[in-house]
């Protein structure tokens, strides 16, 4: 019985590529083999148990229950006609989108004119909050780009040798280590939480945050290029120019399409805690339990973000150059873009 004991052990090491190293080396490489994986198996179910652990911290931190779920949802079903209130034409149903217009220009959250003297020029036009959260982005992007640029390039090896390029990359990351949000916070006694702030913490996010990927870019250049300026007896800064920016110009801007997509998201976050714009609308509405009116707020956000990140996505395909199914126009883009989401879906897309 000892022995048979002792078989199945020696057999189970085996397996594990625990045992004693074989003769040959075939034997060996495969005992070395079956080692590994062993390991591997071993750090995998460690790394499972370490997850299901932190998750049930988590849970149990965030007080998540499947009952209280459970228990919530009819409130959440009752809400439902709120959000999406419904009106019938010929005795169809269908959604009630009007209340959403009606809200939308009652509060001007587009534009409104004001005057209507259109010969003699006599119109004052009012943005709405659509715009304003446009406005912050746009602004804190291009505002930020000359600092994003000059830390991007400084913040890079190839430019400032190690260590003094550290400095930049610090102060790049402490900027990202704190969010655009707490920016506004930290800002409020230079003009409240308003717009302004709004702008200015952008501003100060994308330095950090375009910097950074600047710096990414300029660390994966060429040297040929490079070389080549330095042997015509070019300066530093010429060298920058001419032998590392010129290389990596498409991917800046392409970057920076990118970071106005962002930007545009991080405005209406912004807005929820009093920044303005179109997140300052919806926090209102949600304060007041008018859910029909957050909705509203909510469309006019998915038609903003969608639309910005349509003409970033156009201009980054169009610098890449590189698929033609993707060089279409924006507005042939938008309108077949549900096509294309259905034709993938179904794995038909050409």
């Amino acid at each position: 019985m000892s022995s048979e004991s002792s078989s199945r052990g020696d057999r189970f090491r085996e397996y594990l590529g625990l045992a004693d190293v074989g003769e040959t080396s075939v034997d060996r490489k495969l005992t070395d083999l079956k080692r590994r994986k062993t390991i591997r198996r071993f750090w995998t179910a460690l790394g499972v148990v370490a997850v299901a652990v932190l998750l049930n911290f988590s849970l149990r931190t965030v007080g998540f229950s499947l009952v209280e779920l459970i228990t919530q949802f009819p409130f959440f079903l009752d809400a439902i006609p709120e959000y999406f209130p419904p009106t019938t034409y010929y005795g169809i149903p269908f959604l009630d989108v009007m209340q959403y217009w009606s809200f939308i220009v009652e509060q001007n959250l587009l534009l409104s004119l004001e005057g209507g003297r259109w010969l003699v020029g006599d119109v004052n036009i009012v943005w709405g909050a659509t715009f304003v959260t446009l406005a912050i982005a746009f602004a804190g992007t291009v505002l930020g780009l000359p600092g994003a640029l000059l830390f991007g390039v400084m913040a890079s090896e190839r430019v400032v040798p190690y260590p003094f390029n550290f400095l930049f990359r610090a102060t790049m990351s402490l900027i990202r280590a704190i969010p655009a949000l707490v920016w506004v916070l930290i800002l409020i006694p230079l003009g409240g939480v308003s717009p302004f702030t709004a702008t200015l913490a952008i501003i100060i996010d994308t330095t950090g945050y375009l910097g950074r990927l600047f710096t990414d870019e300029l660390e994966e250049i060429a040297d040929g290029p490079i070389e080549g300026i330095r042997s015509t007896g070019a300066n530093k800064p010429q060298i920058v120019s001419f032998g590392m920016l010129s290389q990596v110009f498409r991917q800046f801007i392409a970057w920076i399409a990118f970071d106005l997509e962002h930007n545009v998201r991080v405005a209406i976050s912004l807005g929820l805690i009093g920044a303005g714009g179109l997140g300052l609308e919806l926090d209102i509405q949600r304060k007041t339990f008018n859910y029909t009116e957050m909705m509203a707020c909510i469309v006019l956000i998915v038609l903003l973000a969608g639309s910005v990140e349509l003409l970033s996505q156009r201009v980054r395909s169009y610098l890449r150059g590189e698929d033609e199914v993707e060089k279409t126009g924006v507005f042939e883009a938008f309108f077949t873009s549900p096509r294309k989401i259905i034709e993938s879906a179904a794995g038909r897309r050409r």
